[in-house]
């Protein structure tokens, strides 16, 4: 089946030649070692990590030409070693996106289909490139571009279990019933200006245990904007968002902040300091109110060390998460590195019994290095370690004495199949 689509896609694309046309076909093969000793969470004691390989493998199909802009990217996703040497069948093949754009004229533009929604620095909307599955949409976006400074997205998506004659709860596969934005970039010579307003809709039973009780859609408010200033060899940025409405028949009041300072010493070196507020609940805390900012769609692997301990799957409705980090970069031809501290405390209390628990949660050290080995294949690797207090133990459980840590290593080649350009006929 998936080689018919295939076929007929590429037939499609070729047979569209009223404008001049380009079709590419490229590719990824993305293998990572991995030796995970303490990672997401504390290690329990006298426990043992674990090793294993996973891969990404994609193949992109793309068509461009003066009106449309058209992507299919199917992907596997695996574990070597998950299906058997003799497997007859692999269920491990998806369609990654498979979208289109269409330019009503210079300005005005729509695109729809599954799709990477991507804004800024990730924090709210980003692609989820480092896991090796990535996120993907299925939405609609209308998109104007008055002019090269100034840009306005729409975007709305609304997501069903399946063409189904009545109205049946959605299972959340997505983590949202729908959503619907609006975000805004200006340029303005040495500043940068976004601000994204976004309503996204959960829907649940009020009462589970009653029956025929209908489903409800609770709708959270994300509103925030974030600031850029470069000059020179320095830049800045600030963001705030703030969160508001309801979810789950719970209020929601939550809020954001971060800023960061870079420097570039020389061709070679730079340098930075940042960071970031996430609002929590304190433990005590009775209230019933969702207190906890939650990241939603973020790159979250990208933010708040890469051992994952915070936002990666965990950590929602918490206590918040107080980072403050610094970094130093080295890039020199085809080799760079950085390596990059962070000190975490609670931004809400943590008490262990009627105890009240020091606020630090420890301090992670994150190395990388990566080299372009071709202009098409790269290696990077990295090793992280978290030095974690009886706070962070209190919160995650494990054992802080234990040594926590992470380390892997990747391999990701990306090569340009074929490119070809047809002239209007």
């Amino acid at each position: 089946m998936k080689k018919h689509i295939v076929y007929f896609t590429i037939a499609l694309l070729m047979g569209l030649n009223s404008y001049a046309q380009t079709f590419d076909l490229s590719a990824e093969l993305r293998p990572r070692y991995e030796n995970k000793h303490g990672f997401g969470t504390l290690l329990n004691t006298d426990e043992d990590g674990t090793n294993f390989v996973s891969q990404r493998t994609r193949l992109n199909f793309g068509f461009v030409n003066e009106k449309m802009n058209f992507k299919v990217v199917f992907q596997n996703i695996r574990v070597w070693g998950d299906v058997s040497t003799l497997a007859s069948d692999d269920q491990a093949s998806a369609l990654h996106e498979a979208w289109a754009t269409y330019k009503l004229n210079g300005k005005v533009s729509f695109k729809f289909g599954r799709q990477e929604i991507v804004y800024d620095d990730h924090r709210i909307f980003g692609s989820v490139g480092w896991a090796q599955q990535a996120r993907s949409h299925d939405a609609f976006l209308f998109k104007y571009v008055p002019n090269a400074n100034h840009k306005f997205d729409v975007g709305l998506a609304l997501n069903s279990d399946s063409q189904s004659n009545v109205d049946n709860l959605y299972s959340n596969a997505a983590g949202y019933k729908s959503f619907q934005y609006a975000w805004y970039h200006g340029s303005f010579e040495k500043f940068g200006l976004s601000v994204l307003a976004l309503n996204t809709g959960i829907e649940y039973l009020e009462n589970e245990n009653l029956p025929d009780e209908k489903q409800t859609i609770d709708y959270m408010q994300t509103v925030g904007p974030r600031l850029t200033y470069a000059s020179g060899k320095f830049n800045a940025n600030v963001a705030a968002y703030f969160q508001t409405g309801k979810s789950l028949d719970t209020d929601v009041s939550a809020s954001y902040f971060s800023g960061n300072l870079g420097y570039k010493i020389n061709d070679n070196f730079n340098v930075g300091i940042g960071a970031e507020f996430l609002s929590g609940k304190d433990m005590d805390d009775t209230d019933a109110d969702i207190k906890s900012f939650a990241p939603l769609f973020g790159t979250n692997h990208k933010f708040n060390g890469f051992m994952d301990y915070f936002y990666v799957g965990n950590h929602a409705n918490n206590v918040g998460l107080n980072d403050f980090y610094g970094s130093i970069g080295y890039k020199n031809n085809k080799f760079s590195a950085k390596i990059m501290p962070h000190f975490f405390s609670s931004a809400g209390n943590v008490f262990d019994g009627t105890e009240k628990m020091d606020s630090n949660l420890g301090t992670e050290i994150d190395l990388t290095v990566g080299y372009k080995l071709a202009s098409d294949i790269s290696l990077n690797a990295g090793y992280s370690k978290m030095f974690a207090t009886d706070t962070m133990e209190i919160l995650k459980g494990g054992d802080k004495d234990e040594n926590n840590s992470w380390a892997w290593v990747m391999i990701t080649f990306k090569p340009k199949l074929f490119s070809h350009t047809l002239q209007a006929q």
